[in-house]
């Protein structure tokens, strides 16, 4: 153990004259433990709702959309090129969108219709493995009947949510109204259409549950009066690399398309996220700085105690460097205790709220149903090493002023 280890630990270990001193290096390190705990759990928090909101938007929406500015709506043989030409794209569906009023038993509901290929549609999105009532097999187009058959009513795909809401149930036929007008002897009526519940999905975005509902992309364009697919959904190997892909498209596309990927549709509640991530850092890092104080504090005043002590040391042959390496290691072990025990804490309220999910959300209100606490080794490393330069920072002054001290004056009234 060297010198100034060994005088530093007796400095930090006594009890009988700095009871008050070792009282202010314990808040300190309290106050360094709580400030790293709350900043770990801060950003573990704030990664997981980006990465919770992220897995939700990508799940159920395509990484990249493709829509054509001009009449005549999208052909099937460019999504086939699309797929063909562009490396790393992995699945490819086209897409009818429209809005629609869909009716129940005297209750009336808003709601997003959108057709799809089944076939297709489970190669771009989560639609597949979100189907909790029901089959996504039964989304086909009715058989043909005979004449004196009674025919079936097109199948129609529900969110969650929005079936809650209009009280159906698999088998229940529901009445859907657009806003597509069509001709009739008394004049133009909105076009209406029956649908049996064939099913129901929980892609576990709020947005898409509780608005959307899903019938064949033929009988969508025939529904909405539409010639062809509104847009084409694509999905890429990497989600990293959808806006790379997204902008090597719109060159290939030309003028008539518009290529957005999920970051450009998504870019402003991302933007608030981080925004909110950065602001509650800073704000709980002061925490940190407010501990880092103490240790200046609690340091001087040892500086002025020791002033005896430091003045014999320096008489016995102490080169000022070993003085100031005396503090500087005093703060450094406060800052490391401090550190150690707020990460170990931080990390262990992540894992046990998100082994036990203990902070349930009502997903109506935030989209999610649960916090996720997501921690980054990349994030502690930084919380770790701010927390311990700050703290090393924090004995520059008194390290410094107990190396400045003159023996002879340390030593002229003892």
């Amino acid at each position: 153990m060297s010198f100034s280890w060994f005088i530093a630990l007796r400095y930090l270990t006594a009890r009988r004259r700095q009871a008050f001193i070792s009282l202010i290096s314990l808040v300190s390190i309290l106050g360094v433990g709580v400030g790293v705990m709350a900043l770990i759990i801060a950003t573990a928090l704030m990664t997981g709702v980006q990465g919770e909101l992220r897995d939700r938007i990508v799940g159920a929406t395509a990484h990249i959309n493709v829509y054509k500015t001009s009449d005549g709506g999208l052909l099937d043989i460019v999504a086939e090129a699309m797929k063909m030409r562009i490396d790393g794209v992995v699945g490819v569906a086209p897409v009818v969108l429209g809005q629609a009023m869909v009716s129940l038993a005297g209750r009336n509901e808003f709601m997003q219709l959108k057709g799809i290929d089944p076939t297709l549609e489970v190669e771009v999105t989560d639609l597949g493995s979100s189907i909790v009532a029901g089959t996504l097999d039964a989304l086909v187009a009715p058989p043909e009947v005979g004449p004196d058959e009674m025919p079936l009513n097109d199948p129609i795909l529900l969110g969650e949510d929005l079936a809650k809401r209009l009280g159906a149930r698999v088998g229940d036929s529901v009445q859907v109204i657009t806003s597509e007008a069509v001709l009739t002897p008394i004049g133009a009526q909105p076009r209406f259409r029956l649908f049996r519940v064939v099913g129901m999905f929980k892609l576990g975005f709020y947005e898409f549950d509780a608005n959307y509902g899903l019938i064949p992309l033929s009988i969508a364009a025939e529904f909405l009066n539409q010639p062809g697919p509104d847009a084409m959904q694509l999905k890429v190997r990497r989600l990293e690399d959808a806006p790379a892909i997204a902008e090597r498209l719109q060159i290939a596309l030309g003028p008539t398309y518009v290529a957005e990927d999920w970051t450009q549709l998504n870019a402003s509640l991302y933007s608030a996220l981080w925004l909110e991530k950065v602001a509650i850092s800073l704000t709980i890092g002061l925490i940190v700085m407010v501990a880092a104080l103490n240790i200046v504090a609690s340091l001087i005043l040892l500086v002025m105690e020791k002033s005896r002590d430091i003045g014999i040391l320096r008489t016995m042959g102490a080169p000022a460097s070993a003085i100031r390496r005396i503090f500087i290691l005093q703060g450094a072990t406060i800052g490391a205790v401090g550190t150690s025990l707020g990460a170990a804490l931080g990390l262990l309220v992540c894992w046990v709220s998100e082994r036990y999910r203990l902070f349930e959300l009502p997903g109506d209100v935030y989209q999610i149903t649960y916090l996720r606490f997501q921690v980054e080794p990349l994030d502690v490393a930084v919380i770790v090493g701010a927390a311990m330069a700050v703290c090393l920072a924090a004995t520059i002054y008194p390290s410094k002023r107990a190396a400045a001290l003159d023996p002879a004056e340390a030593l002229r009234y003892q």
